[in-house]
């Protein structure tokens, strides 16, 4: 049988037991990835599944079954299977779930991919991460750490209004770290992010993170740091770099509209959400300078794709304009419930895992100024880059965030490097006060993040450029 086949005998035997709606997708996968540490390999993990997963609407619930065999009675019983559990769960009371329209259609997609990273030869890859964390541990770093990960999956998707999508999508990415250890105190410097960077590409993207050019001077700032004065306590303008607003964005935008999260259906890691979808289109998030899209659109963005794992294509939308909240990350399910007419945000971390909402892109489009305009126009504040730490709570509102790096900011100039920075805030009063946004973005990608129970690992990404803030409480009070 074909992946198609497989999916579709699925599909038909959820109808023939009761359900009134089936979806089933086939996904093969292949994972790789490589750690080195202190100029030696450390660890190297190649992996491969295939299986099909399909899910029956019943009522008001949905049943989902999971089988990694694709012949047809495999997959007939595994729609079965979905079909019972979902009748199983439509005895309780409650009405029917619709589902937001969507054409179906046949179609196939891939990401763009320049250089198959899977068919790098290993040595060429070993020899990289080898060199880099080499280098660091000869310019200081007691700890010199890095790796790389690389996705290359296959996914058929069929349901029972007619889809019939075929997409392959390539992911990879990597980075460095420097570890310092001083008296009483730890220190580190990452490159180009914490955990690296990753797109929806090929190998390509790990070249152009030139990690061995970087390796000498993150591993002298990690020393550096050690001795570095901390970061003052009080109010004062902050600036975030990229790399730190994209996981502002991630934590206190793109978990808080979440849909299900907003309907009480989804509570796991820290979530329920702040937001009340009576304010969609009215709420005041943040300043005017706020405009957040959710976009699966980016060309090479971890987020993106062509199709989600319901069959609903890739459409950019707002998620704030001009400061205010105007969209959600939704399924069709949610979507309906709320009484929208867009879903597109639900994919699955594999095969055996029920597809849920989850952040594409979400990111923020381009401001009117440079880093450089920032930094010029800060009279007094702190620049903080890079994630160490961070801590948000159960409705996505009150936040802490620990950074690897700061630096003074006096009279328009960069100053001394400060160790520990921390700040902290209340969501949509820290996004109000943005007055100064810069036009550098990048699509950060976060390959970690948790959402679920049974838990799943979603890829997403957040284009972000350095911002000002103002009056945040930094630092530590003694």
């Amino acid at each position: 049988m074909t992946e198609f086949d497989a999916a579709t005998a699925a599909v038909q035997a959820a109808l023939d037991a009761g359900a009134r709606y089936a979806d089933a997708r086939v996904m093969h996968r292949r994972y790789e990835s490589m750690t080195a540490r202190n100029g030696d390999i450390e660890e190297l993990t190649q992996d491969e599944s295939i299986g099909l997963g399909v899910r029956a609407l019943v009522g008001a619930s949905w049943g989902f079954h999971a089988v990694p065999d694709l012949s047809d009675a495999a997959a007939r019983d595994a729609g079965r299977r979905a079909a019972r559990t979902a009748m199983a769960s439509a005895r309780l009371p409650g009405p029917p779930v619709d589902l937001a329209p969507v054409e179906a259609v046949t179609a196939s997609w891939a990401s763009g991919c320049r250089i198959d990273p899977l068919g790098v030869p290993l040595s060429t890859k070993g020899d990289l991460l080898v060199g880099a964390t080499r280098t660091m541990a000869e310019h200081g770093a007691d700890l010199a750490e890095g790796l790389y990960q690389i996705w290359d999956t296959a996914k058929w998707f069929v349901s029972s209004e007619g889809h019939r999508i075929d997409q392959r999508i390539r992911e990879c990415g990597g980075g460095i770290s420097a570890t310092s250890i001083g008296d009483g105190e730890t220190q580190r410097r990452s490159w180009p992010s914490y955990r690296g960077q990753y797109g929806t590409t090929g190998w390509e993207l790990v070249e152009s993170l030139d990690l061995a050019a970087h390796a000498a001077q993150i591993a002298e700032e990690s020393r550096a740091l050690l001795t570095a004065p901390p970061c003052p306590a009080g109010e004062t303008d902050l600036i975030l770099g990229g790399e730190q607003l994209a996981l502002q964005i991630h934590e206190s935008v793109g978990h808080a509209i979440e849909l299900d999260r907003i309907l009480g259906w989804e509570a796991a890691f820290a979530g329920t959400s702040w937001l009340d979808l009576a304010q969609l289109g009215s709420l005041r998030y943040g300043s005017e300078l706020m405009n957040i899209t959710i976009d699966p659109t980016i060309p090479g963005a971890l987020g993106s794709f062509g199709f989600d794992d319901e069959g609903s294509p890739a459409v950019k939308r707002d998620a704030v304009r001009d400061g205010r909240w105007v969209g959600v990350l939704a399924g069709r399910d949610s979507a309906a419930m709320a009484g929208l007419d867009y879903g597109g945000s639900v994919r699955a971390d594999g095969w055996a895992r029920l597809p849920m909402v989850r952040m594409t892109n979400v990111g923020l489009e381009p401001g009117p100024h440079t880093l450089d305009e920032i930094i010029a126009a800060t009279d007094d504040g702190v620049l903080m880059d890079l994630n160490r730490s961070w801590s948000i709570d159960d409705k996505r509102l009150n936040f802490q965030f620990g950074c690897e790096v700061g630096w003074e900011i006096k009279k328009g100039r960069r100053g001394r490097m400060l160790r520990n920075p921390t700040y902290t805030g209340i969501g949509p009063l820290f996004w109000r006060s943005m007055d100064m946004l810069s036009g550098e973005t990048v699509p950060w990608g976060t390959p970690n993040c948790g959402k679920g129970q049974p838990g799943q690992t979603g890829h997403t990404g957040h284009p972000a450029a350095p911002a000002r803030f103002r009056n945040v409480r930094v630092g530590v009070s003694a």
